[in-house]
């Protein structure tokens, strides 16, 4: 199969992102001394200053890893809902969704706390060593991507009459800056310098200073800089403009955590994920739904075959449907039952050579699904896709995103290996804090607000979030850490590229080119929470798209290099070689190593 470009091999380390920049840093990082923790953390940062569209210091992140030797991890970096969020706040302002945008959208900030628990815990790098990349590129200046500089400009009229912060930052000298021009944020630079100097007045041990550093950001300057902005009052895509309800107590309150990942064994490979407050274990069930299948799942030329597509697409409905009515973060999410082989039998059979139009959640120990009365009664998407295709697709009036992000995995010659998937923050969609450089995220539009769902609104709770990196062990070691960008899309890109390594023997490289699909038939997790009962988004390069037609599905032709962000890296101890590979749609992820 043609490849755009080749897999990387060597022996000291390897990381691959969305960004170039990213990459860059976090392999000077390697090179320096440092291992795949401080290099996952400089990448990170990095990529809040130059992918600003897709990620910030306002967001989230979830962090899988495994260091070396050691059993695979989760490190939570997503905030919960603030204590003012109830649902009996948001009904009061006459809302039955979460707003996409604006102030009302704010979770409690994660990522500053994930990042340096992380580098705390498992770095061996000083805060100011894995910092000063991003202080570089915010002060001295970044080559805007095409991205940013087009989401800049769909948004540019929202920011000059609604969001005047936002407008003082984005639109220097009024207009939107222009792809690949040197774009500058000094005032972010001031943050974390402000931070840097609070960490380091707690003396020379590193320990020490990034505690310090935790606590200035969630105890300090910047938790009083958000609790001041989030009483104003603005505009957000429910057509009004409303304060916001996170405060200094919520970000005081709060701190990252660890925890088990979820897993499950597919021959010599275990899958490991984050649990069911993200939609992580749809790719489980997916695999464990066509594990019934394996005789079917074919490549030629490196291409999928229809049936392999279908089949895929099939198994997608119904693990996303039972993500809809099943996973949030709450205690009894069924998760024994919905990855096992005997409920898998039972979904399986469901599954035809015709396509299903229909949301068709499970019940696992026989216990009915539950669904929130919005996706009961619609809404439908009125025409088109309603899938991101590779970049985030953004309302021009109100900053609404429908999701992307961007993505990291690295692995260092000790056999550390990491895969993150920063997120949130999005400077279309929520208004600037002009003292800080950053806006906050929006991920609680995630929330339903009908009671007594799995993940309905209610404080101190994670909303389910689609960002979903994946970790992957070769008889019981940690052998591939991959993920992409993509909200509702992740696990069925990762699905995809899973395939085309495991069944159609691509190597990394190949298997990110090969063909990218994804189905729209479940609602989405952003708002307005549409959906498109059998619709399924396909790359050109993919030549079945009549007979996937003649099956029953509502088939897009997207284009021949548009769905997925992939990156991935990979150990082979049997070789003794680390890989790497990077996805080429966009012209932005790369892979470096030695």
């Amino acid at each position: 199969m043609f490849t755009t470009r080749p897999e990387l091999a060597g022996t000291r380390g390897m990381v691959a992102s969305t960004h170039w920049l990213a990459s860059g840093a976090g392999m000077a990082v390697l090179e320096g001394g440092g291992n795949a923790f401080d290099a996952a953390v400089t990448a990170g940062f990095v990529l809040q200053v130059v992918e600003p569209h897709l990620n910030g210091p306002g967001g989230e992140v979830p962090v899988i890893f495994a260091a070396a030797g050691a059993a695979p991890r989760v490190l939570c970096g997503q905030g919960v809902a603030p204590a003012g969020a109830t649902v009996a706040h948001y009904r009061s302002l006459g809302l039955d969704l979460v707003p996409g945008s604006g102030l009302l959208a704010a979770t409690v900030p994660g990522a500053w706390d994930g990042w340096l628990t992380l580098l705390r815990d498992y770095g061996t790098k000083t805060l100011r060593e894995v910092l000063d990349y991003a202080i570089g590129y915010a002060r001295d200046g970044f080559p805007l991507v095409a991205g940013a500089s087009r989401t800049i400009a769909t948004v540019a009229d929202l920011f000059r009459d609604r969001w005047p912060t936002s407008a003082a930052l984005w639109l220097p000298g009024g207009v939107p800056p222009r792809a690949g021009g040197v774009f500058r944020n000094p005032r972010l630079a001031d943050t974390w310098e402000w931070l840097l100097a609070a960490a380091e007045a707690a003396g020379s041990d590193r320990e020490a200073q990034i505690e310090a550093a935790r606590r200035a950001w969630s105890q300090g300057f910047v938790a009083a800089q958000v609790d001041e902005f989030c009483r104003q009052s603005y505009f957000d895509d429910s057509g009004r403009a409303h304060a916001g309800v996170l405060t200094g107590g919520d970000m005081a309150g709060w701190q990252a955590t660890y925890e088990d990942p979820v897993t499950a064994d597919f021959g010599e490979w275990t899958v490991a994920k984050a649990g069911a407050w993200t939609q992580g274990p749809v790719l489980l069930q997916q695999l464990r739904l066509l594990e019934g299948f394996a005789d079917r799942l074919s490549y030629v030329d490196g291409l999928p075959t229809v049936d392999t597509v279908h089949l895929a697409v099939e198994c997608a409905k119904l693990a996303f449907a039972d993500r809809e009515a099943w996973y949030g973060d709450v205690p009894d999410v069924p998760l024994d039952v919905l990855l096992s082989r005997e409920y898998a039998q039972t979904r399986r059979g469901l599954i035809t050579d015709e396509a299903s139009p229909d949301l068709r959640p499970g019940s696992p120990n026989g216990i009915a699904p539950r669904l929130s009365g919005h996706v009961l009664s619609g809404p439908f998407a009125a025409s088109g896709s309603n899938g991101a295709l590779g970049e985030p697709t953004v309302a021009a009036d109100t900053g609404t995103v429908r999701g992307d992000t961007v993505h990291v995995d690295v692995v260092d010659r000790w056999g550390n290996m990491v895969s993150a998937t920063p997120s949130g923050g999005w400077l279309q969609s929520s208004p600037t804090i002009p003292s800080l450089g950053f806006c906050l995220g929006s991920r609680a539009q995630m929330f339903w607000l009908d009671e007594d769902l799995p993940n309905t609104l209610a404080p101190g709770k994670r909303p389910r979030i689609t960002l979903s990196p994946t970790l992957a062990l070769r008889d019981g070691e940690a052998a591939l850490a991959f993920g992409t960008p993509g909200g509702d899309q992740q696990d069925q890109w990762q699905l995809a590229f899973w395939l085309a390594h495991t069944a159609g023997g691509l190597d990394l490289q190949a298997a990110i080119d090969s063909p990218m699909w994804h189905t729209n038939a479940f609602p989405s997790s952003f708002f307005p929470r549409d959906w498109t009962p059998g619709e399924v988004l396909v790359e050109s390069r993919f030549p079945g798209m009549d007979e996937l037609r003649a099956r029953g599905h509502v088939v897009v032709d997207a284009g021949p290099w548009t769905l997925g962000r992939l990156s991935a890296v990979a150990r082979d101890r049997r070789a003794g070689l680390l890989r790497a590979a990077a996805n080429p749609r966009g012209g932005q992820g790369y892979a470096v190593g030695r």
